[in-house]
């Protein structure tokens, strides 16, 4: 099966390119990395499917030679990768762990090597346990701790990255691991969720200060975006789809880029917020030099029976769905590169980070027929198409994802991956969408 698209649909400079983060792929138990909160949150029964952890994942760390090559021989552009907080310092501050600098040292030139261009995003997730004891993104503190840490690994790597970006959705970090209690560190108190949205915003800005002390450019943030479309024509579900959209699709990007937050998300999280958040906007707020948006679905949102700030009814629509149950809209993705260039860009380009869609993807006679995914990644790339014809400037897109890995309190059963993974004995099986795909950029 083909794609529709060829590379010389696209500007001359578009970087086409896939994604992972370290946790999910590497194997977080090997080169000395310390424990983190996603260690203890999936030995905790009941939050992962089976208890299933990043211990070994897809052991990229021993294995990323072979990787980059099969990610090479699609034909990609471009490989953005995350690092993990807790294999450079185990304990989140302190000493550092020679092996983890060593591995990203190895892992940039691996990159380079290919004539691929590295992506780094410093953190995706996985804090070290010591910084969780402290509180971790409920604590003000973790703004300097990680700015010491982008300071640190970008010492070393930053003189051969391409483009960087502090921190992965957001939303993810503060308000679904905060709030809704899904992923690590699993609390559903909206104090502590109110301080870690701000406090990640404030990271984020730190961080983009350490990294332009060291000389850096090219610096920017990546967001996650989901279209919300109220779930029926009352005026409840109209206002519980604009706060949801608030929340999710307008807090961080309104910080980092405009300086203010939601107003009717400030209203509710007011009372819980930090003292005197309002200084710190100006450092939220530093200039960057690109912005990365996260889409995979849209949700059809109605208020939740409780009537409380923050909880919505997810309804089911009629559209296609994805293995995630995630409903296919790629018209959502031009969407948010439309409004996002009009409200926040002022100009700046705009990479698609991460797009992709999980499917069951069974591995028969040696061969992956995903054909689906295919079909997914034509429909989101005709969205970046149209959006370029109207004068958005996106700059590129990324697969989420390179491989299948960890997919975080799902475990092992979602696979995203243009590359079959084996979690039994690891062997790699590039899927249809990958030869697909590799046939696209090689016209």
């Amino acid at each position: 099966m083909q794609m529709k698209f060829r590379r010389s649909d696209f500007p001359p400079d578009f970087v086409f390119g896939a994604a992972t983060s370290a946790y999910q792929i590497e194997g977080h138990a090997h080169g000395g990395a310390g424990p983190t909160h996603w260690d203890s949150f999936a030995a905790t029964p009941g939050n992962v499917v089976r208890g299933e952890n990043g211990a070994r994942a897809c052991d990229h760390y021993h294995r990323y030679e072979a990787d980059l090559d099969l990610a090479a021989g699609i034909g990609l552009d471009a490989y953005r990768f995350s690092t993990s907080w807790a294999r450079v310092l185990p304990r989140g501050r302190g000493e550092a762990n020679p092996q983890g600098l060593d591995f990203y040292d190895r892992l940039v030139d691996a990159i380079c090597a290919r004539g691929m261009l590295p992506f780094v995003t410093l953190y995706h997730w996985e804090l070290p346990s010591a910084l969780a004891d402290l509180g971790g993104w409920a604590n003000r503190d973790i703004a300097g701790w990680f700015a010491d840490f982008a300071e640190l690994i970008m010492r070393r790597i930053g003189d051969r990255v391409h483009a960087a970006a502090p921190i992965n959705e957001p939303w993810c970090v503060a308000w679904l691991s905060h709030f809704k209690g899904a992923h690590a560190p699993g609390l559903r108190d909206i104090r502590a969720t109110a301080r870690a949205m701000h406090h990640v915003c404030l990271a984020h800005g730190r961080a983009i200060a350490a990294l332009r002390a060291l000389g850096m450019t090219n610096l920017g943030c990546v967001t996650n975006h989901e279209y919300a479309a109220p779930a029926d024509h009352s005026p409840e579900a109209a206002r519980a789809a604009r706060t949801y959209d608030a929340i999710y699709n307008r807090w961080f990007l309104g910080g980092m880029r405009n300086g203010e937050y939601p107003a009717e998300v400030v209203e509710a999280l007011g009372p819980h917020m930090p003292e005197n958040w309002q200084d710190d906007m100006a450092t939220i707020a530093a200039p960057i030099d690109w912005l990365g948006i996260n889409y995979y679905t849209r949700k059809l949102i109605a208020p939740g029976p409780s009537g409380l700030f923050g909880d919505f009814e997810e309804r089911a629509g009629h559209l296609p769905q994805t293995a995630m149950g995630w409903e296919i809209y790629p018209e959502g993705l031009h969407h948010f590169l439309t409004c996002v260039h009009e409200l926040y860009g002022h100009g700046l380009p705009i990479h698609v980070t991460e797009n992709g869609m999980a499917s069951e993807d069974l591995l028969q006679d040696g061969e992956v027929e995903d054909y689906e995914r295919i079909r997914f990644l034509d429909a989101h790339l005709a969205e970046v198409f149209r959006a370029l014809a109207e004068g958005v400037p996106v700059g590129g897109y990324f697969v989420w994802s390179l491989m299948d890995n960890y997919e975080w309190a799902l475990g092992y059963d979602k696979r995203f991956g243009l590359i079959h993974v084996d979690f039994d004995t690891l062997e790699r099986t590039p899927k249809a969408s990958a030869q697909a795909l590799a046939r696209a950029l090689a016209e």
